[in-house]
C-alpha cells in the first residue's frame, strides 16, 4: 500500500505540472502553432490519467508500466514545449545536461508502453528468453548519458523539430567517441526496442496457450493499429498528416479502452473478480469525463486566437450541451455493459414479490417466477424444476416460460437452509452472453424465490398427504366391511347351522324322553357337538383378536401360529423382547401386519422358509419378515391389496413400512411402529 502510495505521490505531481505547462504554454501564452493542443489533450491526456487511476487500485507491473509510461509522455510533451519556446538557451553550456531528460522521458515512454504491451496481462511473459528481451527494453532508458558521453554535439530528442549537430557537447569523452554510432542507431533510434517489444507481443499472441492468446487479442490489434497509424503520422506527405494524426489519437485513446475491457475480461492488473465490475464502471466513467472535457475545451481553444472571452465561453457551452447526451448514452451503454439492464432488474425485483403473493396455485407460482426471470435476464427460455424425494431433479419441470430447446447456459439452486429445493435453468441470451450482474441478478431472484417454492413443495406433499391419508381411510371402512360379511357369513354358514342343529336335537332328546326311548348314546353325540360348535367359536374369536395376544403378549402370539403355517417358520426375538409387553394398539397392529404379510408369503412367494423378527431400538419397534421366495419385483406407484392393508395399519400409528425384493434372493417387509415404554404385563 505505501509503496503505491508512493509511486502515485511522485508521478501524479510531475505530470500533472508538466500536462499543465504545456497547456498553459501552447493554448495561452503561444496559440499561433495549428493543433497546439491536440496531443496533449488527446494523446497524452487520457493515457496519464487512466495511468493514476490505475496505481489508486492496482501494484502490478502493467499498472506500473503505464503509469511510468504516461507520466513520462507527460515530461516529454512538457520538454517539446519548453525547448520551442526558448531555443536560444541550447546553445548555454548546461543545455547538454538538461537535454537529458527530454531524451529519458521519450525513451522511458517508449520502454515502459513496450513493456506493458508485451508483457500484457500480468506484467511477465511466460517463457525466458521473452523476459529475457523485455530486459533489454530498459537499455534505450540510458540514451541520455550515453549520448552525453559518446557524442561531440547535443542529440535533440526527434520531436523537437529542432537540429543538435551545430550544438557544441562539452561533456563527451573523446576515449568514447567510438561507440557514437553504435548508441545512435541501436539506443537512440528506436525500431530496434521496437522490434524486439513487438517481437515478444506477437509471439505471445500466436504462439502462447490459447488462453494467454485470448487475453491479448484485443491490446495485440491495438499495438497493431496504434503502430500502422504512427508509421503513415512519420512519413506520409503534409498535406495528409492531419488526417493521419485523428488515427493516431484514437489509436491512443484506445490504450486505456483495451485495459479497461482486460480488466472486465480477465482481471488484468491483478484486479480480483470481485472488483473488476466496479473497477471498469470507475476507470471508464472517468475516461468519459475526460475526453467529455477534452471535446468541451477543445474547439475553444483550437480558435482562441479568432475568439473573444464571450465567444469562446459560448462556444464551449454549446459543445458542453451538444456533447452531454453523448456522454450519458455512453455512461449508460458502460453501466448496462457492466451491470446489465438496471431499471428491467430493477421492475423485476420490485414485481416479483407481487406475482408469488397474488400466484395460488403452485404451478401458477412456478411459472410466473420462470417469466419474471426470463423477462428480467432477456433469456430465450427458463425453467424451473423441483427436487424429488431422493434429492434429485425432477425430469418434468413445475413452470416453464418459453420454448425449451437445447442445454441451459446458466442455473441457480433454489436452497433454504441445508435443503434443496429445486433449480432454476436459463437458456442463452436473445443477445450476447449474460455479464456477470444479470447472473447475480438470477442468484438474487433464487434467494427471495426459495421461501414461495418451499411453501409450494410443502402444499404439494400435504396435498399428497392428505390424498393418500383419503384413500387409507377408504380402505380401513372396507376392509372392516369385509370383515363383518365374513363375520356375519362364517357365524351363519357355520356355527349358526350347528346351533339349529343342535336345537334340533335337543328337542328330539327332550321327546324321547318322554316316551323313555332316550339312550346315553344320543345325549353323548350331543355333547360332542357342543364341543366342536365351541371350537369353533374360539378359532372365530382367535381370528378376530386371539388371547394368547392378550395374555402373553406379540412374540408367543406371532409363535402360536407357528404350527399353521404352511411352510417352516422361524421367530427371532430376545429374551428381552420376548417379556416386553407395548400398548395394545401397537401388539394388535404388530400382530395382523405380521399375520397379513405371511399370507401374501405363502399365497404368492412360492417360499421355502421364511422367518420374522422382532427388536426393540431407539423407541421403535422393528419388525422384518422375510422369505426366500420368488420376490416382489418393483413396487407400482399405487399399491393395494395386503401390502396397502400393511400400510394403512402402520400409517395409522405414524409408522413406516419398506418393502424390498427381486429374484431370486426373496423378500423383506421391514415395518416400524414407534411405542411408548410401559411397564412389564403378565398374562
Amino acid at each position: 500500500m505505501l509503496r503505491r502510495w508512493g509511486l502515485l505521490a511522485t508521478l501524479a505531481p510531475i505530470g500533472t505540472a508538466a500536462l499543465l505547462y504545456v497547456v498553459i504554454v501552447r493554448g495561452f501564452i503561444d496559440s499561433t502553432a495549428d493543433h497546439a493542443l491536440a496531443w496533449p489533450l488527446l494523446g497524452v491526456l487520457p493515457t496519464f490519467v487512466f495511468g493514476m487511476w490505475l496505481l489508486t487500485v492496482s501494484l502490478s507491473r502493467s499498472a506500473i508500466f503505464i503509469a511510468l509510461a504516461s507520466t513520462a509522455m507527460a515530461v516529454g510533451s512538457a520538454y517539446e514545449s519548453f525547448v520551442q519556446r526558448n531555443a536560444g538557451l541550447i546553445h548555454e553550456p548546461w543545455f547538454p545536461l538538461f537535454n537529458t531528460i527530454g531524451l529519458t522521458a521519450d525513451e522511458v515512454s517508449t520502454a515502459g508502453f513496450l513493456i506493458m504491451f508485451a508483457t500484457y496481462p500480468t506484467g511477465i511473459p511466460e517463457r525466458r528468453w521473452q523476459r529475457i528481451a523485455v530486459g533489454f527494453l530498459w537499455v534505450p532508458v540510458l540514451v541520455g548519458p550515453l549520448t552525453l558521453l559518446t557524442t561531440r554535439h547535443v542529440v535533440m530528442p526527434a520531436y523537437t523539430g529542432i537540429a543538435g549537430e551545430a550544438v557544441a557537447n562539452p561533456y563527451a569523452v573523446s576515449s568514447l567517441e567510438w561507440a557514437a554510432p553504435a548508441v545512435h542507431y541501436f539506443i537512440y533510434q528506436p525500431w530496434p526496442s521496437v522490434m524486439l517489444g513487438l517481437g515478444v507481443l506477437y509471439s505471445r499472441a500466436l504462439f502462447s496457450e490459447a488462453e494467454v492468446r485470448a487475453r491479448m487479442r484485443v491490446v495485440t490489434w491495438v499495438v497493431t493499429a496504434s503502430l500502422a497509424a504512427f508509421i503513415l503520422w512519420t512519413f506520409v506527405p503534409p498535406p495528409w498528416a492531419n488526417a493521419v494524426a485523428v488515427a493516431v489519437f484514437a489509436s491512443l485513446i484506445a490504450i486505456p479502452v483495451a485495459a479497461i475491457h482486460g480488466i472486465l475480461r480477465y482481471g488484468a492488473f491483478d484486479i480480483a473478480p470481485g472488483d473488476r465490475g466496479r473497477l471498469t464502471a470507475r476507470s471508464s466513467n472517468l475516461l468519459i469525463t475526460v475526453l467529455y472535457g477534452i471535446g468541451t475545451a477543445t474547439p475553444a481553444v483550437l480558435f482562441a486566437d479568432r475568439l473573444t472571452v464571450v465567444g469562446a465561453i459560448l462556444l464551449t457551452t454549446v459543445f458542453a450541451i451538444c456533447l452531454l447526451p453523448l456522454r450519458s448514452w455512453l455512461g449508460n451503454w458502460i453501466q448496462r455493459a457492466i451491470f446489465g439492464d438496471r431499471d428491467r432488474q430493477l421492475t423485476v425485483l420490485s414485481q416479483l414479490g407481487r406475482q408469488l403473493e397474488q400466484s395460488v396455485e403452485p404451478g401458477d407460482l412456478l411459472t410466473r417466477l420462470a417469466e419474471a426471470v426470463r423477462f428480467g435476464l432477456d433469456a430465450s427460455w427458463v425453467r424451473i424444476r423441483l427436487a424429488g424425494p431422493d434429492g434429485g431433479l425432477a425430469e418434468s419441470p413445475k413452470g416453464v416460460a418459453g420454448e425449451v430447446t437445447g442445454e441451459p447456459v446458466d442455473s441457480c439452486v433454489l436452497a433454504r437452509a441445508d435443503e434443496t429445493l429445486g433449480r432454476i435453468e436459463v437458456g442463452p441470451r436473445r443477445r450476447g452472453d449474460y455479464s456477470d450482474a444479470e447472473r447475480a441478478l438470477l442468484r438474487t431472484v433464487a434467494g427471495q424465490a426459495a421461501a414461495s417454492v418451499a411453501n409450494v413443495r410443502l402444499s404439494s406433499q400435504l396435498a399428497e398427504q392428505l390424498n393418500d391419508l383419503t384413500a387409507s381411510r377408504e380402505r380401513l371402512v372396507a376392509a372392516q366391511d369385509d370383515e363383518r360379511k365374513r363375520l356375519e357369513r362364517d357365524l351363519h354358514d357355520g356355527i349358526q347351522q350347528n346351533v339349529v342343529a343342535q336345537i334340533a336335537g335337543l328337542r328330539l332328546a327332550r321327546n324321547r324322553l318322554q316316551r323313555g326311548q332316550l339312550t346315553p348314546g344320543e345325549l353323548t353325540g350331543l355333547q360332542e357337538q357342543a364341543r366342536e360348535t365351541l371350537t369353533d367359536l374360539r378359532e372365530l374369536a382367535h381370528g378376530i383378536h386371539p388371547p394368547v395376544l392378550s395374555d402373553n403378549g406379540l412374540v408367543a402370539a406371532i409363535e402360536s401360529s407357528v404350527a399353521r403355517f404352511p411352510i417352516p417358520l422361524t421367530v427371532k426375538a430376545d429374551d428381552g423382547m420376548r417379556a416386553e409387553r407395548f400398548p395394545e394398539d401397537v401388539e394388535t397392529t404388530a400382530y395382523y401386519v405380521v399375520r397379513e404379510a405371511l399370507a401374501n408369503t405363502a399365497k404368492h412367494a412360492h417360499a421355502t422358509l421364511a422367518s420374522v423378527g422382532l427388536e426393540r431400538k431407539d423407541g421403535h419397534l422393528q419388525i422384518a419378515i422375510t422369505d426366500d421366495g420368488c420376490g416382489i419385483g418393483p413396487l407400482p406407484p399405487a399399491i393395494s391389496g395386503g401390502l396397502a392393508n400393511i400400510r394403512d395399519r402402520v400409517a395409522a400409528l405414524r409408522g413406516t413400512v419398506n418393502v424390498s425384493g427381486h429374484d431370486p434372493s426373496g423378500t423383506t417387509v421391514l415395518v416400524d411402529l414407534p411405542v411408548e415404554r410401559q411397564e412389564h404385563r403378565s398374562g
